[in-house]
Formats: structure tokens, C-alpha cells, sequence
């Protein structure tokens, strides 16, 4: 069993058996029919992943990882806010008319900062450290800009990332202030796992361990019989990431710069009904 199917199916677990439902309150979220969607959560859920042993993609279901990959880039490195510049439509839903999500995502990437070495964007200030600075433990990103809240569309999930370089080894935390399981349960883990590996070549390391925290890990209420479902699926071979040796500037990375060898997921192909 691949280390990410051995937390997936920990975490859906936990949830449904130890975890708090919200049904006592009035919730946000709507289904497509109006109904409120309520949810079981675990509160502080924090899960490890060593990118040294396996490349952390379910194989109980498919993870659509080009898609996740396409996104990361879209925020990362294309440091946009217009689905326009994204293959997938996952944000189509929060876009205006213009495609904008507002002041969001790409949009906190793609603005300079002032600093006593020159002006640059959070994800410039990260490479720039990672080569020159590694012993800083000041190299992070923050997309929860409360400032500009009001103009966005819709507020970051994976909101910061921490970079942190033991010896020549990349390691790094994921902070997520909520996660829905069924949804996007292995979404950000392969996204996130996909950029230390992509840091790390660019900056001469290695890439190590991946530390997922999240603050309200759920489950919504009809996704329940679903996730249940899931969970008993069988296990298969972990895949194996091949990543092109030869790029060594972050932004010469494409879709076609990775490759999942040996990705056969156990088919699964419930349609999932998305809260909003």
C-alpha cells in the first residue's frame, strides 16, 4: 500500500468515526438543490510524506494529477488569476465574466515585495533563497493576504508554504485551513509534492519530507457513502515520478516536464457532488 493511500484511508476513517458533525449550526455551503452541506470534521490533522521513498498519488482511485499539476503552475509560475491561462475548468465556477477570480491565488504570487535586495514576488524571493540563503528559515509563502479578502472571489485553501533545508535536502509544510477529503483529498499533497520536487532540482537539493497540516479536515455529508466505498478499495503499485533532469530554471517547467511511470489507479468513477 502506497504511503498516500495508507493516510487517505486513515484520515477518511478517523473522520467518520471519531469526528464532529455540523449539523447543529447554519453552514455556508449549499448543494446544487439549495439543501445546506454539513460536514464531519477533524480538527488539526497533520500528515508526513518522505518524497525520498514513494511520489505520494492515490491508487484506490484515480488522482487527475496533470489537472493538479496544470493548477499549481497557473499559480506558481504563470502567477495568474484568470482561469484564461488554465487547461482544467475545477475554477470556473468562481471566475467573473473577464475570468478572474480576483485578488487571488496567481494574483498574491505575482505581487513584488520590497525587500533590502531588490524588489521581487514571493515565488522569486523562495528560489532566491534556496540557492543563496539556505540556512533561512524565513523562506515561506502566504496567499491569505487579509488585506485583499474582500476581492477575492473565493479565499485560499492551501494558504502557506514553509521551505526548510536540512543539510542538501528540501523539506517543506503545507498549510491548509480546510480539506474536503473526497473532493480534493490527494489533490494538494500531489500539487505541493510536485513543486519540492521542482524546487529542489532548480536549487541543487534533494527533496525530502512533505508535512501536510490541515485545520478542518472533512467529509460532507453526501460523500459519506462514497468516501465509505472508497476506503475499501484495493490498493495497487505505487507509480514512479520521472521529472526532465534538464530543466533548471523554475520557469521552463511544463505539463510535459513530468511523467508518472506505472500509474494503473483502481477504477472508480462515482460522480462527486461539489458544495459551493
Amino acid at each position: 500500500m502506497s504511503r498516500a493511500d495508507e493516510v487517505f484511508i486513515q484520515t477518511c476513517r478517523d473522520i467518520l468515526e471519531n469526528g464532529v458533525w455540523d449539523t447543529d449550526r447554519e453552514v455556508r455551503p449549499r448543494w446544487e438543490d439549495g439543501s445546506p452541506a454539513h460536514t464531519i470534521k477533524k480538527f488539526g490533522v497533520v500528515n508526513r510524506y518522505d518524497l525520498r521513498e514513494e511520489f505520494p498519488i492515490l491508487t484506490i482511485r484515480r488522482t487527475y494529477w496533470k489537472s493538479a499539476l496544470d493548477e499549481l503552475l497557473w499559480i506558481w509560475q504563470k502567477k495568474s488569476n484568470n482561469i484564461r491561462d488554465l487547461s482544467s475548468h475545477v475554477w470556473d465556477q468562481w471566475a467573473d465574466e473577464s475570468g478572474s477570480i480576483g485578488k487571488a491565488y496567481g494574483y498574491q504570487m505575482g505581487v513584488k515585495h520590497h525587500y533590502p535586495d531588490g524588489d521581487m514576488d514571493q515565488v522569486d524571493r523562495v528560489l532566491k533563497d534556496l540557492k543563496e540563503n539556505p540556512a533561512s528559515r524565513r523562506i515561506l509563502t502566504n496567499l491569505f493576504n487579509h488585506h485583499d479578502l474582500s476581492e477575492m472571489h473565493l479565499a485560499p485553501c492551501a494558504y502557506s508554504m514553509t521551505f526548510n533545508v536540512s543539510g542538501n535536502v528540501l523539506n517543506a509544510i503545507l498549510n491548509q485551513r480546510s480539506q474536503d477529503m473526497l473532493a480534493a483529498g490527494n489533490w494538494n499533497v500531489v500539487q505541493y509534492a510536485l513543486l519540492v520536487h521542482m524546487f529542489a532540482q532548480v536549487s541543487g537539493l534533494v527533496p525530502g519530507e512533505l508535512v501536510h497540516v490541515i485545520a478542518d479536515c472533512h467529509i460532507y455529508d453526501r460523500h459519506v457513502p462514497i468516501v465509505e466505498e472508497l476506503i475499501r478499495q484495493q490498493p495497487r503499485q505505487v507509480p514512479a515520478l520521472w521529472m526532465d533532469p534538464s530543466v533548471t530554471d523554475f520557469y521552463q517547467f511544463s505539463k510535459d516536464s513530468f511523467r508518472l511511470e506505472g500509474y494503473d489507479p483502481a477504477p472508480f468513477d462515482h460522480k462527486i457532488p461539489v458544495a459551493v
